[in-house]
């Protein structure tokens, strides 16, 4: 049970690890559960849309991104200049408890990328960053349309490919004006 406590107060330090994009884009604040959690909601439609297993796709949504308590965020440029012991970092963190080995064998899988559902996964990982892209850079269309351009590119499901094109070109607050405006009457423009 000690070894579970733990585990549990190591994952609760993930609210508070700001993303390492927050290096370039200084209004991102999203911390690495707000990542999780859309993430496994992504992976949840998107399994639904592929017609594979949604269970599973959740579960390495879930656990894809636990390990960086112990490595961190890094991102696209510290990854060309630090090695990052993935794999170790996993096997310590997950030693002792009763789901260590169910969830060392999805994220193998999910590294590997060779199942419906490690691809799903990764596509609901890219989803979430193209919707961040839209929140923290919509009114910077150059930057915007670069990083976009390179998440989209990354995407191999058909559902995942249609949900991109719609971010695109969806205002972050569409669904709030489309509130507003159902329950007031009161149409607002954006």
């Amino acid at each position: 049970m000690k070894k579970i406590t733990n585990f549990l107060f190591e994952i609760a330090t993930l609210r508070r690890m700001v993303r390492s994009h927050h290096q370039m884009i200084k209004e991102a604040d999203d911390n690495i559960s707000d990542h999780i959690f859309r993430v496994a909601v992504i992976g949840n439609i998107l399994a639904k849309l592929e017609n594979c297993d949604d269970a599973k796709v959740i579960k390495m949504c879930l656990f894809h991104d636990i390990l960086e308590t112990r490595t961190g965020d890094a991102n696209f440029i510290n990854r060309q200049y630090t090695e990052q012991k993935e794999e170790e970092a996993r096997k310590d963190q997950l030693e002792g408890l009763p789901i260590a080995e169910e969830v060392l064998e999805l994220l193998e899988e999910y590294e590997k990328r060779e199942s419906k559902e490690s691809i799903v996964a990764k596509d609901a990982d890219n989803l979430d960053q193209m919707l961040l892209q839209q929140e923290f850079l919509l009114r910077d269309d150059e930057n915007r349309k670069v990083w976009q351009d390179f998440t989209e590119k990354k995407l191999k499901t058909e559902s995942a490919k249609k949900i991109a094109k719609e971010i695109r070109k969806t205002n972050p607050f569409e669904w709030l004006y489309s509130l507003a405006e159902k329950k007031t009457g009161y149409k607002i423009d954006n």
